[in-house]
């Protein structure tokens, strides 16, 4: 099953994306933080209980040919008649399900339903960022078909938990999207074009790295692992020059953009009516820390709802062993 971005990178996009969000809707999705961060990742959770979320989360743009951003319709009735429903499912529905989610969130704003504002805001954030993913826009998700298998997690989860807290994620102020449907198939065709240096880098990175250096024993939580090593991580995430820093900012400014766009087409309604409770002296306190913080290029730490996602220390035990001697 295709896995999306990590639990940390989803929770730092929809949480940073919060502070991209103009006058008339900080105050509002800043009382709101929390549940805006926790609830990034319940798409993901969706998916094991209902299987019609899973091609929600993906685009196999090249099931379509050589030039799939010309050949596939972007409206839906259109594509569906040239491919059928069945192809579409089969191949993922990752742009049109922006869209959907898009207009629920201007139909939640428009009835001031502060719950549908929450839900759709946290979903459409969670979309909106896979589509920002190489990945996920590919056939060849996990490298199946070339033989690298497990590129996917150490992409998309493993760079951001180890390398993701010393980026610089300011991307300044939501700005408005003409045409919501239009800018999700940018944002995957853009990830698209990316995909082909994921696959790559990683080959040879793999055909260079000295092998008894490739994987090292690290705990998680209570139970020893067998893992890339931070040192094959590093070089990875050298090699790619950047590259996953790049989409999370996407993913962040594009998040925000989104929210704000639905907001504006809705009229722009008064979200400060819709809070239930305004957060605590000490909570305004630590959000302006995390803005002034978000504003200077820097980060605060992500809370912890359940099992977060962290940087990986490896044990005591060096890599030669931990090859050896290490389960799967």
């Amino acid at each position: 099953m295709l896995v999306s971005w990590g639990f940390y990178a989803h929770y730092r996009v929809n949480r940073l994306a919060v502070f991209t969000l103009p006058k008339g809707m900080s105050t509002f999705y800043q009382a709101n933080i929390e549940y805006i961060t926790e609830h990034a990742i319940s798409p993901d959770r969706r998916r094991y209980v209902d299987s019609t979320e899973i091609p929600r989360h993906f685009f196999d743009a090249d099931h379509y040919g050589k030039d799939p951003f010309h050949t596939v319709p972007q409206k839906w009735d259109e594509a569906m008649r040239k491919y059928s429903a069945d192809t579409l499912y089969k191949y993922g529905t990752l742009p049109w399900t922006i869209q959907y989610n898009y207009y629920r969130l201007v139909d939640a704003f428009k009835a001031h339903d502060t719950t549908a504002i929450l839900h759709y805001s946290a979903y459409l954030g969670h979309y909106v960022a896979d589509a920002c993913v190489p990945l996920h826009t590919t056939q060849n998700h996990n490298g199946q078909l070339t033989e690298q298998l497990g590129v996917h997690a150490l992409w998309e989860s493993r760079l951001p938990e180890q390398f993701g807290s010393s980026y610089n994620y300011f991307v300044g102020n939501a700005r408005y999207i003409e045409n919501p449907l239009w800018q999700a198939f940018i944002l995957c065709r853009s990830s698209f074009k990316c995909a082909d240096s994921v696959l790559r880098v990683q080959r040879q990175i793999d055909a260079t790295f000295p092998a008894d250096k490739k994987y090292e024993v690290f705990m998680r939580g209570k139970r020893k692992v067998k893992d890339l090593s931070v040192a094959y991580c590093q070089a990875y995430h050298s090699a790619l020059k950047g590259m996953v820093k790049r989409r999370m900012r996407t993913a962040i400014a594009n998040v925000g953009n989104y929210w704000y766009s639905a907001w504006v087409d809705a009229g722009q309604p008064d979200l400060d009516r819709l809070i239930d409770s305004l957060p605590s002296a000490a909570q305004k306190q630590a959000i302006a820390h995390e803005l002034a913080l978000y504003k200077a290029g820097k980060i605060a730490p992500l809370p912890k709802f359940g099992v977060v996602n962290q940087p990986l220390k490896p044990t005591a035990l060096n890599s030669v062993t931990a090859t050896r001697h290490a389960g799967p």
